[in-house]
């Protein structure tokens, strides 16, 4: 069956923006990405034409970021993710993901609100400390960032949650972040394939858009390692809040 030229009008900025994020910038334009192909096809159609091309992105955000990492990041997350992964595997058909993405946009939003007053504070004396990593909420926010990545495509805001207040230096907290979706992204192939989203149409045009994709990488990732640490973590949790304020909508949006 031929394929839509019409789709690639919607395809194509949407591979764009997701490419921009892949590279470093922030899980804001990612959100962006299968509601705009989303205008072409049905949602689900439209999270499976992406994820291949996910998977390409990574392997060259992998490659930009691979001199940099935080392995205990990493270490602390992964667990609840992959545990947050199966369980959205099992339950993906039960679970209302409107309601999913208004819980993450409303917990990430307060998150940003609540950096925003420390910041207030620090400019008025208070001395803001990194925070340590801590078991619980590493394995709580994991599990909620692979239940999320696996049921709406919303995974990136609860690993913001938990990482930007490490405050670790923007080259290492990207390169886990980098990796830690690499991972996540590679072992939703599977399940996509079992539910029959990975078929020939859909990998047609996932492939079309590859060239756009490593291109669009490439580009964020170039701009991300030029930001120094006083433009990079504001930029990061403005990132964080738009795509807080993107999942409350679209969540409540669908309830109202």
């Amino acid at each position: 069956m031929p394929i839509d030229p019409a789709i690639y009008y919607a395809a194509i900025p949407a591979v764009l923006l997701v490419g921009l994020t892949k590279g470093g910038m922030g899980e804001a334009l990612a959100l962006m990405g299968v509601p705009l192909l989303a205008m072409a096809v049905p949602p689900v159609q439209a999270a499976a034409i992406l994820l291949p091309i996910l998977v390409v992105m990574d392997c060259v955000s992998l490659y930009i970021w691979r001199r940099h990492n935080d392995r205990a990041l990493l270490k602390m997350m992964l667990p609840g993710a992959l545990f947050g992964i199966a369980i959205g595997w099992a339950t993906s058909a039960y679970v209302p993901r409107d309601a999913l993405r208004l819980i993450i946009g409303l917990i990430t939003v307060l998150f940003v609100a609540r950096y925003f007053y420390n910041s207030w504070r620090a400019r008025h004396g208070h001395v803001i400390a990194a925070k340590p990593h801590r078991l619980v909420p590493a394995a709580f926010l994991g599990t909620l960032s692979g239940y999320g990545s696996f049921v709406a495509h919303a995974g990136g805001a609860p690993f913001q949650v938990y990482g930007l207040p490490l405050k670790l230096p923007p080259r290492e907290y990207t390169g886990a972040g980098v990796r830690f979706f690499a991972i996540l992204n590679f072992i939703k192939l599977g399940p996509y394939f079992a539910l029959g989203q990975l078929d020939t149409e859909n990998l047609t045009i996932s492939a079309t858009l590859v060239p756009l994709a490593i291109a669009a990488t490439a580009c964020g990732g170039f701009i991300v390692k030029r930001m120094k640490p006083d433009v990079f973590y504001p930029f990061m949790y403005a990132m964080a809040l738009i795509a807080g304020l993107k999942l409350v909508y679209d969540g409540a949006l669908a309830f109202l």
